[in-house]
């Protein structure tokens, strides 16, 4: 079960507004302030941050850990819309209007968040009016990445597909290797499969033709090293 643990200024954790875009037009001073509305829950893996239509009363921050946003379709299949990691944010539709949340969110590992209370950010966007300008950028780019994923489940060949969550898995959770990238994959074969449109079967099967034609090496189930970033972008071109 999630629990409560402390407000900002008197945890161990990172102080997460010095993480968080939202808020890099801030000084220190201000950001003190800043966390001193910020509480604290933590959640297991698996637990279920927020459910699909319940209205959310607090600006969300993940501090640590990773989490899906997701949708049951129709037939009762789960589609991945996002994943949030470390600064990333969630529940900012109901801090201005009132509204429901358009997705669920589940923990994928062990998680730590910051939440702002709705009041609370109503009066932080009053005093800095930078923090709405940032939010709206992100909510831009969180638009540009459904719109690709759109376009590349309607028109794109499954190898573009496969490639393409790959590079950017690679831009999000890639770092420097001497052969490459190392990725830390943030979904199961599973998860990739429901995020990208394609079935669990097809992903493994197409990673593993990626690794014979030598631009990826598989290590485990949850690592992946990127050894030909030039090829898999020819694939999606």
């Amino acid at each position: 079960m999630n629990k409560t643990i402390c407000g900002c200024n008197k945890c161990n954790h990172k102080l997460c507004t010095q993480r968080v875009s939202i808020f890099s037009s801030l000084n220190i001073e201000q950001l003190e302030k800043v966390g001193e509305l910020i509480n604290h829950k933590e959640y297991k893996k698996g637990d279920l941050l927020i459910m699909e239509g319940e209205s959310s009363e607090s600006l969300v921050i993940i501090n640590e850990g990773q989490v899906k946003a997701f949708k049951t379709t129709q037939d009762g299949r789960e589609q991945i819309l996002y994943i949030f990691s470390e600064g990333d944010f969630f529940g900012e539709r109901n801090l201005l209007r009132d509204f429901a949340s358009p997705y669920s969110v589940e923990a994928l590992e062990e998680t730590h968040v910051c939440l702002i209370h709705k009041s609370d950010f109503q009066i932080l966007v009053k005093s800095f009016p930078d923090i709405a300008v940032k939010i709206m950028e992100e909510l831009c780019q969180r638009l540009d990445r459904l719109e690709h994923a759109l376009e590349t489940m309607g028109a794109r060949t499954v190898e573009a597909r496969v490639s393409s969550v790959i590079l950017e898995f690679a831009e999000k959770y890639g770092k420097e290797h001497p052969k490459g990238i190392l990725i830390e994959l943030p979904l199961s074969r599973e998860g990739i499969a429901n995020y990208i449109g394609l079935t669990r079967e097809t992903v493994s099967r197409k990673m593993s033709l990626l690794q014979s034609e030598g631009i990826l090496e598989m290590i485990g189930n949850k690592k992946i090293l990127l050894l030909d970033r030039v090829a898999l972008e020819k694939n999606i071109e």
